[in-house]
């Protein structure tokens, strides 16, 4: 078995997260320290070593179009690096991605137990966009999203899709599939002009403009932990 799917077997983060556990040196397999790619038998030791930091930081941030979520070798601007020096030096790091045409709400964090937590799709976590089409909406739309949808052979799961005009509407799903909410759109003979993530969990964006960011705390804070099973 890699041990990225190890890794995220034994629940210590997604097969992405794994591997960038892996690239920073926290991964050991038999004392060793491991590489992208090894493989791994249940006879072997495999530990993860990391730092924890004393205290854990959480903060809504509404990403702009046209900005990245991770820094890229071409990105003029990311989420991480537009953040003030004393939040950057935390290494806070987004949960997820927001593609860069895209925009709205990002959960950032120094915590890595939330990553597969908040992503894993077993867990259900709910996540809703606003998302404006280029043509008005089928009749069909609003029954056929919800029932879930062919993506080159990816049935995805059912969804609550509320209409708001003849070309927009509210989608809530519990599942995130790359691109998944262009796909879907794509194939039901639309395309997306606007897409916005207004919503995670118990999270939401508002009052935040674009580019601007608040801390979670408070009640917000012990819904959104609690809903992790990290309270």
């Amino acid at each position: 078995m890699r041990i990225n799917q190890y890794l995220a077997k034994k629940g210590h983060a997604t097969r992405r997260g794994a591997d960038e556990l892996i690239e920073k040196g926290f991964v050991f397999v038999n004392g060793v320290k491991a590489k992208i790619g090894d493989k791994v038998a249940e006879s072997d030791t495999v530990e993860v070593k990391i730092k924890r930091p004393r205290t854990y930081v959480y903060l809504a941030f509404h990403k702009p179009k046209g900005m990245d979520t991770h820094k890229e070798p071409t990105s003029t601007s990311d989420v991480v690096t537009s953040l003030p020096d004393d939040l950057r030096r935390l290494k806070l790091f987004p949960i997820g991605r927001l593609d860069k045409a895209s925009r709205g709400l990002l959960l950032l964090t120094n915590d890595g137990r939330v990553t597969d937590r908040l992503l894993n799709p077993e867990q259900e976590h709910e996540k809703v966009y606003e998302v404006t089409t280029k043509k008005p909406l089928r009749e069909s739309f609003k029954e056929k999203m919800e029932q879930g949808v062919d993506i080159e052979g990816y049935v995805t799961k059912p969804a609550k899709v509320t209409i708001l005009s003849e070309n927009k509407f509210r989608i809530a799903l519990t599942e995130g599939k790359s691109h998944q909410v262009r796909r879907m759109v794509v194939a039901l003979f639309n395309e997306v002009s606007d897409l916005k993530r207004t919503r995670i969990g118990n999270i939401a964006i508002e009052p935040l403009k674009p580019g601007a960011y608040r801390r979670l705390s408070g009640k917000e804070l012990a819904t959104f932990l609690e809903s992790l099973g990290l309270s």
